[in-house]
């Protein structure tokens, strides 16, 4: 069976892979599952209901929901009618569902919870023109359940439902994305069912040692194309998917499910390190000796290049007294973990790296499917995102912008064509906003974004992710962005690792617990020049950070520094903080 549409996934998989777990999802204690065979019931139930509503091909269905089994049921059942889905962040205010809700005229939405679905009663209650009709897939109070709409099938409705699903073509609209917006009102990325196949096909095709029968954890929001992409690769591939819904929970579900892989971010990795860091400080003795010789040792790996006899015996011991204590708490099951949507720092994927835990990046954008770039077994540096993905060209523009051509390239932004010819030229390239260099000319690395690269007074160009991501190395530096636009010098707003300064100020016999008194500290603040010291030595004199200041709470989501999938919000965050901001530029 050829795979053509986002759709034709899951017959391909009943054909190819039936799964009795096909998909999982954790509720109240116990797991629920679903066969390959029961999931495509639901769809075409799904189908039938929707068509009965008199939803139509073209038109939209917005999908507001954590990860659950649900989000797939309407995806697909929405795909083969031939109707447009469009998600949206379960974390997105109010305001953000009123504008999309209006721009892609949406007549159905299938919402998650309880929280979700009074923020979309708020929502449409802005709108005077539109009024959609919404399911929820809990149980809520005076909102229809979802499974109102299931309709049972029967000969004459499949067959109705496969003539609507055979004029559906790979080029045609099958989602639009709106981009989190950091700046203005989001954008309605249009992708076809090629476009996204073309870039799960070739995610599946790279990593061919996994298996049917494999397990995949899925937590990262499925409203973003990182996520939805894989899982499209991993039912082709006839793997079981577990979703997680509350992202606190995912040390409890990568014990019980002991998944092979799991897609990633690299804000989640540094968490677990967080973790096992905070854990290695609190022990004594002997115990404590070994596991920061296990760290040393780690941080100096070299992948695919042997060290000498004597090295490669430490870390054989390393790995078995302390590494494994790593691979036990992801499930020690795990063949490799795929990470996207920032830069992973270098020297936390080494660790990961030695301690056997294979970590391969992925590069791209929404506006690409997202695969521009994949790390990968065969070809694989740390500090790179790999080559091109197959059927992706890359290029370099003169100031190093990186420009992306191929069949993963969106068709454009919805009721946008302005924008969308900003952004792709007549030959099909899209500039991605991104600056990046060839490593031994085959391996791209993302240096900045372009937006967000300044010049100090000096004239000076500061690329302030390069920055970021070496000083977040620091086991005290939890967040940081880098200031400085027509500034005599570069200066950082750090948001602390309180674990870490928490135990440092106990073992120096400071007594604080509070991060507003440790933050104003001054041997905190001693202990942060230090730190801004050591990291400053790798970059030249004008880059150099000469000032900074501490925050006391970290930047969320919720409280807006951040976007849905965790970047950070750079205009928003120097608003909030332009008191601190003037207080280090003013003039003594």
């Amino acid at each position: 069976m050829k795979l053509e549409r986002l759709f034709d996934c899951l017959p391909y998989q009943f054909e190819k892979h039936p799964l009795d777990v096909a998909l999982a999802y954790k509720e109240k204690g116990r797991y629920i599952t679903y066969s390959t065979e029961q999931v495509l019931e639901e769809v075409n139930k799904l189908s039938n209901g929707l068509l009965a509503l008199g939803i139509k091909p073209g038109d939209k269905v917005g999908l507001v929901s954590y990860n659950r089994p649900e989000w797939i049921f309407v995806d697909f059942a929405v795909s083969q009618i031939g109707a447009i889905n469009v998600p949206m962040y379960p974390n997105s205010t109010s305001e953000d569902y009123t504008f999309i809700i209006q721009h892609a005229e949406i007549k159905v939405i299938f919402a998650g919870d309880l929280d979700i679905a009074a923020k979309l009663k708020i929502a449409i209650n802005n709108i005077q023109d539109l009024s959609p009709d919404v399911y929820t897939f809990d149980e809520v109070p005076e909102v229809e359940h979802w499974s109102k709409v299931k309709l049972p099938m029967d000969s004459d409705s499949l067959t109705s439902l496969k003539v609507l699903s055979d004029q559906i073509t790979s080029e045609d609209l099958a989602t639009i994305i709106y981009t989190s917006g950091t700046t203005g009102d989001p954008k309605g990325v249009m992708l076809s069912h090629h476009n996204i196949l073309s870039n799960a096909m070739s995610a599946a095709r790279i990593f061919s040692a996994i298996r049917p029968d494999m397990k995949a954890l899925s937590f990262l929001p499925l409203s973003h194309i990182f996520e939805r992409t894989g899982l499209y690769a991993y039912m082709h591939k006839g793997v079981s998917i577990y979703f997680v819904q509350d992202i606190d929970t995912i040390g409890e579900h990568l014990k019980e499910v002991r998944p092979n892989i799991f897609a990633t971010v690299p804000r989640l990795l540094e968490k677990i390190y967080e973790k096992i860091l905070k854990k290695g400080y609190e022990l004594k003795g002997l115990k404590r000796f070994i596991f920061f010789w296990a760290l040393d040792l780690g941080k100096r790996y070299k992948l695919n290049e042997n060290q000498g006899f004597w090295y490669e015996l430490q870390l054989k011991w390393a790995n078995k007294l302390v590494f494994s204590k790593w691979r036990e708490a992801l499930g020690n099951n795990v063949l490799f973990i795929t990470s996207g949507g920032a830069a992973l720092q270098p020297r936390l994927a080494t660790l990961f790296w030695a301690g056997q835990i294979p970590v391969y990046e992925a590069y791209g954008m929404t506006e690409t499917s997202p695969g521009i770039a994949f790390s990968k077994p065969d070809a694989m540096r740390i500090g790179s995102v790999g080559p091109a993905m197959e059927n992706v060209q890359i290029k370099l523009s003169e100031d190093g912008e990186i420009n992306v051509k191929g069949s993963n390239v969106m068709m454009g932004y919805y009721k946008r064509p302005d924008l969308t010819k900003e952004v792709i030229d007549a030959d099909g390239w899209i500039k991605t906003g991104d600056i990046g260099e060839f490593v031994e000319e085959k391996f791209l690395k993302i240096t900045d974004r372009k937006k967000e690269m300044f010049k100090t007074s000096g004239g000076k160009y500061i690329a302030p992710q390069i920055l970021e991501n070496k000083f977040k190395e620091s086991l005290f530096i939890e967040q940081i962005m880098v200031i400085g636009e027509n500034k005599k010098f570069p200066a950082a707003l750090i948001v602390p690792a309180f674990d870490s300064l928490t135990k440092w100020c106990q073992l120096h016999d400071i007594n604080l617990t509070d991060s507003v008194a440790m933050i104003q500290d001054q041997r905190v603040l001693k202990k942060f020049d230090q730190e801004l010291e050591k990291y400053n030595a790798n970059f030249a004199q004008y880059e150099k950070i000469k000032k900074f200041s501490l925050m006391p709470d970290p930047w969320t989501v919720e409280t807006g520094e951040l976007t849905a999938k965790l970047s950070m919000k750079r205009k928003t965050i120097r608003q909030k903080y332009l008191a601190h901001i003037d207080k280090i530029y003013e003039t003594k």
